[in-house]
């Protein structure tokens, strides 16, 4: 991929209109955005209600598409507007593949996804130094390891993993279409895996993602990630997150507990501001770390959330109900 030859971002969007203005305003803040083809898969309401919020949306998208047209912050900017409900995993799969009819690479933002000025410069570099390079399948903007653990201070400026993170997010063509399967079934994703494999996909069960494929449609990044470890690949991540999910509370698979209460009770160890610097990066062979697995599953244990005093004492209490 030449200098001329940027990645695309595909932006999925939904119901959530000041999600989607803060995520549109970081990313035409990124430097390299004038030069970046942006295509938006706007999904389609289910009811009146939703329709209102979506409909509500798209004017945002549409004053963003006036103001790259007038100002050139992007280098073109694609509106696609869903006419129905496909929900968000079937609009992730075929907004994907309708990018790579016409793109080699892709970087994927949903509708919550606040950048740094860098996020793609971190992006390209990484396509343009690993795309000959089988082993590498996924790129990642963010990190779940803490930025003052022992890990940031002891290694370069990123690092692989098979461990495979959804926010802010990009791959290459060839690799996508090789190995990504929506699955229908638990017994379908899971097929000729062993419990060695399921207990590494979930770092010895401090991460129990793979519940998640008794959900009707299956997440596509369920999936995703069942198919970097079949086909034995690493991702690469900086060691300072360059995106921020600003959705934790409201997204589509995520509960839904109002702001103020989830402050009160606990914390995500994750949610930080994404590193204003750029991250410089130079070849290094893909490898798998045990100090960074280790740090990994740290951070992943309990989805990464940290309860407060009463945090604590409210599961507690739901706990013991739970035994009576």
């Amino acid at each position: 991929m030449d200098e001329s030859s940027r990645a695309p971002v595909a932006l999925f969007v939904y119901n959530r209109a000041d999600n989607t203005r803060a995520t549109l305003r970081a990313l035409l803040a990124n430097t390299l955005a004038p030069e970046t083809d942006l295509y938006v898969f706007s999904d389609g309401g289910k009811d009146e209600a939703s329709w209102m919020a979506v409909r509500e949306v798209r004017t945002v998208l549409h004053e963003v598409e006036a103001e790259v047209a007038r100002t050139r912050s992007l280098n073109s900017m694609t509106i696609v507007e869903r006419p129905i409900n496909y929900y968000l995993e079937r609009n992730v799969i075929e907004g994907i593949n309708q990018v790579f009819q016409h793109h080699e690479t892709i970087i994927v933002l949903e509708d919550d996804i606040v950048s740094s000025p860098h996020f793609l410069q971190f992006m390209n570099d990484a396509f343009r130094l690993y795309r000959d390079d089988q082993r590498v399948m996924h790129v990642s903007g963010f990190t779940r390891i803490e930025p003052h653990s022992s890990f940031v201070t002891h290694h370069s400026s990123f690092y692989f993993s098979p461990f495979m993170a959804g926010w802010g997010w990009g791959t290459w063509r060839d690799c996508w279409q090789t190995h990504f399967r929506h699955y229908q079934s638990r017994a379908e994703a899971l097929g000729g895996l062993t419990q060695a494999d399921t207990s590494a996909l979930e770092y010895g069960g401090v991460f129990p993602c793979l519940k998640h494929l008794d959900r009707q449609p299956i997440p596509w990044d369920i999936c995703w990630g069942i198919a970097i470890h079949r086909a034995q690949g690493l991702c690469l991540y900086p060691t300072r997150t360059l995106v921020r999910n600003i959705g934790l509370n409201s997204g589509t698979h995520y509960g839904r507990l109002p702001q103020w209460m989830n402050r009160l009770l606990m914390r995500f160890e994750y949610d930080r501001p994404p590193y204003g610097s750029p991250i410089a990066l130079t070849y290094q062979s893909p490898t798998i770390d045990p100090a960074i697995e280790g740090a990994l599953k740290e951070a992943l244990t309990d989805w990464g959330i940290r309860y407060t005093l009463l945090g604590r004492f409210l599961r507690s209490v739901r706990t013991f109900m739970k035994k009576l």
